[in-house]
């Protein structure tokens, strides 16, 4: 990570504490696959600061079983990139484990992401995530900000509302026992974040967020405030009027999901990312070989999460305060240097 400001107090274990929330260790919602993800500082950090050069951390992966992977290494599973990735490296992609297309690609984000927690923390902005949707299974009401801090990690889900979240739980544990796997939907929360953060054309806000976001894998779908349905409104249905309270310009709904024009308008940054089912799964498909161009059926085995979205939450909101964090430093609300260590 390039561009941290020096001064910011850090330690492994602030970083740890992020890591073990990207895994419940509930049985039958994730993969029996276990590693430990144990954080190691390895350089821009000194007697517990920031130096303000480039920060590396690294998380080695120990858990790790490539037998099921030689079986099936010229048979592109569907919906996996096997196939386009192979074409692109001409044969060269390391298929183990889908390589860079993996979803251990997240175990960094959410490293970088707990550098930028506590960077916005020193301005007062919060990130938060949380599960809304997993097979079908919604949360139709909207939860207050109080449940979503306090109940978003007390389930294998991560979604706030109990109730829900074991409707969750049984949706994956059936298509799991089916050999299937579910997709969902992820809401991101940004708050206290002031207008006007944003670099238009080229560098909006929200822009940026979707590139980050959309780089998760298993992301088909992003969308701010009303999303698509917005599509379905007119404009006088829409938009968030303006009135003044207490000395300040605010909208008594907030539509749009706090960015115009690649700004923030001052509400909350509200996002929903929607992730498709795994696409390793036990279930007989048809593919191809590539060795021998003949159709196949394949039967994905190994270690593999029947629904991604418990991993995902903690990812949703690393890349959140990632991006933030970016934008906040290039219009100086998070200065280059925290504060004065005098000799």
């Amino acid at each position: 990570m390039d561009g941290c400001p020096a001064g910011l107090q850090i330690s492994d274990d602030d970083v740890q504490k992020d890591l073990d929330r990207r895994v419940p260790r509930e049985g039958g919602i994730v993969s029996t696959r276990t590693e430990a993800d144990k954080v190691e500082i390895l350089s821009g950090v000194f007697e517990g600061y920031t130096t303000g050069a480039p920060v590396c951390m690294l998380v080695w992966n120990r858990d790790v079983d490539d037998s099921s992977y030689m079986e099936i290494r010229y048979k592109p599973r569907p919906g996996h990139a096997d196939y386009p990735a192979s074409q692109r490296y001409k044969g060269f992609n390391d298929f183990r484990g889908g390589g860079i297309f993996s979803g251990r690609s997240t175990v960094p984000l959410v490293m970088a992401g707990a550098l930028a927690r506590r960077l916005l923390e020193k301005v007062q902005v919060e990130v938060l995530a949380h599960t809304i949707e997993i097979a079908g299974v919604k949360v139709e009401s909207d939860l207050s900000l109080d449940e979503i801090r306090r109940l978003t990690y007390t389930n294998s889900v991560r979604c706030a509302s109990s109730s829900v979240a074991k409707r969750m739980e049984a949706a994956i544990v059936e298509a799991a026992g089916e050999g299937d796997s579910v997709g969902g939907v992820v809401e991101g929360l940004a708050l206290n974040l002031q207008a006007g953060v944003g670099e238009p054309l080229y560098d909006s806000l929200d822009a940026d967020l979707a590139k980050l976001l959309f780089n998760i894998p298993g992301v088909k779908s992003v969308e701010f405030g009303l999303g698509l349905e917005s599509a379905r409104l007119r404009g006088s249905s829409f938009n968030d009027e303006y009135t003044v309270q207490s000395g300040r310009v605010t909208s008594p709904t907030n539509r749009v999901g706090g960015i115009i024009g690649g700004l923030s308008t001052g509400q909350p940054v509200r996002i929903h990312v929607a992730f498709r089912p795994t696409s390793s799964i036990a279930k007989a498909q048809k593919t191809v070989n590539l060795k021998r161009m003949e159709d196949e059926i394949i039967e994905v085995k190994g270690r593999h999460d029947p629904c991604i979205i418990p991993k995902a939450v903690p990812v949703v909101e690393a890349c959140i305060g990632i991006v933030l964090t970016d934008h906040l430093i290039r219009v100086g609300i998070i200065p280059k240097v925290l504060g004065n260590r005098r000799v």
